[in-house]
């Protein structure tokens, strides 16, 4: 037998004329983003969003998924709405054939998935034929995510066995309209996408066709995101209803169902101001979504080095390999991650025991492989005070915290018998709002906060008359300094961590 050795192919290569044996690098990703839950976004979608040169999005992609970009990528929207479109298609094709010729990584974001009623294949075929090399990275269909959100199976094994999905919105272009007299005799389950603005000619049709003017129907507007609802009729009622794009109807038995899970969700349709840093807040915007609510990312600080750029940071952290120190103490995530960034490695803290002053602190040491000899029971300078040994013959600690804290730690520690030597390891700067962000904030239902300078500077950049109807406290200092600005505080966090937050604000959203 001959041995022959095949050409390489790459990721990029996908099999064009005259692309055999030699490799294509790949430019232009079609990229579907689910029908608005970021969580149903794939993980091929998110790791190309992360390094994206060019994000080109539509209407439907929710926002916070263009945050996956870096910062620096430029974000081009290109969205569609009911009677008009910011670009046209064949120039939205042109755009991507231009950019993919610029060597560009560019994501095309679509809702849905990119070849299930959007588009996507007149994309692909623009780009096939200006020979940019393309990818497509399917995406979760509105037909199937946002009946299953609403508590609606598409097939039942006694009741639907099929269903068939129909765009309502068809092209006048194509040849002859659809024929829906004779989907009326499929049977199963029909779920239409873009038929709102046709939907009492859909109804009379599909009982022109003898569909039962008692066959259940729902409508599912905004379905997957926290604004979802649900409108149950049947086919004779549903055009009673005020409906609104974007919806999904389902057409058929299963409609009458309702395994309701989403909707129940103890923080749905919450619109919930996160005031933490944009490196900070996913961790909270995570959790709040996960009970239903919808974040919104308002970050009013950001961590920046100290004015002295570190050096007395970096100066101290020379001393802790060699022995300089009994104690480290370390007050916020923040602190712990600019200290532990300046050592070597963990070995650096051999013999040195470690006291973090929460669980959120002692989590983020655990991401460095340390784990806190000492956390106190509560969150606070007070109990960490508390919580320390005292000292009969001298001792030194060594405290990393923000160039702005309290005063409570080092001197209690220092009346306890301590040497404390505090360096600076970072400093908040405040966030100027933007006229969209406080015109978002209007809408909120309720702000959190997570530390002092949050509420302080929320409190400068929107003013006490613009905070939403509830607000939300991690812990009694940040409640503390809440209230010293004229706020009132409506819900304080007995554990003092972004779980217990969330915990405490849906404790109290759940009482009557």
């Amino acid at each position: 037998m001959v041995g022959c050795r095949l050409p390489v192919v790459g990721a990029g290569w996908r099999g064009w004329p005259g692309a055999v044996g030699r490799l294509r690098q790949v430019t232009v990703y079609l990229v579907g983003a689910g029908p608005g839950d970021p969580g149903l976004l794939t993980v091929r979608g998110a790791e190309l969003l992360a390094n994206a040169d060019v994000v080109v999005y539509d209407r439907l992609s929710v926002s916070t998924l263009l945050d996956l970009a870096p910062a620096g990528a430029e974000r081009v929207s290109v969205g569609k709405a009911p009677g008009h479109a910011t670009l046209p298609q064949d120039e939205i094709n042109m755009l991507l054939v231009e950019r993919g010729k610029l060597g560009q990584r560019v994501v095309r974001l679509k809702g849905g998935d990119p070849f299930v009623f959007a588009r996507g294949g007149e994309e692909a075929e623009a780009l096939q034929a200006a020979g940019v090399p393309f990818e497509v990275v399917p995406g979760i269909s509105s037909a199937v995510a946002v009946p299953a959100y609403a508590g609606i199976p598409l097939t039942m094994r006694h009741s639907s066995t099929l269903f068939t999905v129909i765009t309502g919105h068809e092209d006048p272009g194509k040849d002859g309209e659809l024929d829906w007299e004779t989907v009326a005799k499929l049977g199963g389950t029909i779920v239409v996408l873009m038929g709102i603005g046709r939907l009492p000619k859909i109804v009379k049709r599909l009982l022109t066709g003898g569909l039962d003017a008692a066959t259940p129907v729902a409508a599912v507007q905004w379905g997957t995101r926290p604004e979802q609802r649900t409108v149950r009729a049947t086919l004779a009622t549903i055009t009673d209803h005020e409906l609104a794009p974007p919806a999904t109807i389902v057409i058929g038995r299963v409609a009458a169902m309702n395994f309701e899970w989403f909707e129940s969700k103890p923080l749905f349709g919450r619109r919930v101001v996160v005031t933490r840093t944009r490196e900070q807040a996913s961790q909270l915007s995570m959790a709040l979504r996960a009970q239903g609510a919808e974040p919104l990312e308002l970050p009013v600080i950001e961590v920046q080095p100290p004015p002295d750029g570190g050096a007395a940071l970096r100066d101290a952290a020379t001393r802790l390999p060699a022995g300089a120190y009994e104690w480290l103490v370390l007050t916020s995530p923040n602190g712990a991650t600019r200290l532990l960034g300046e050592l070597r490695d963990a070995r650096d803290l051999g013999g040195v025991r470690v006291a973090a002053i929460g669980p959120g602190t002692a989590d983020r040491l655990r991401a460095f492989h340390i784990e806190a000899d000492l956390v106190p029971p509560e969150a606070v300078a007070e109990s960490l005070v508390a919580a320390f040994p005292d000292v009969d013959d001298g001792g030194r600690v060594l405290m990393a915290r923000a160039v702005v804290a309290r005063d409570v730690l080092p001197a209690g520690l220092r009346a306890k018998g301590w040497e404390v030597d505090v360096v600076d390891a970072y400093e908040t700067v405040p966030v100027k709002l933007t006229a969209e962000q406080r015109e978002v904030l209007g809408t909120a239902d309720v702000v959190t906060f997570t530390s002092s300078s949050t509420v302080t500077n929320f409190v400068a950049a929107a003013g006490a008359g613009r905070v939403p109807p509830i607000v939300a406290c991690i812990g009694p200092v940040t409640a503390a300094t809440a209230r010293a600005e004229g706020l009132k505080v409506d819900v304080e966090a007995i554990t003092h961590t972004i779980p217990g937050l969330v915990d405490a604000l849906v404790e109290h959203l759940r009482l009557p």
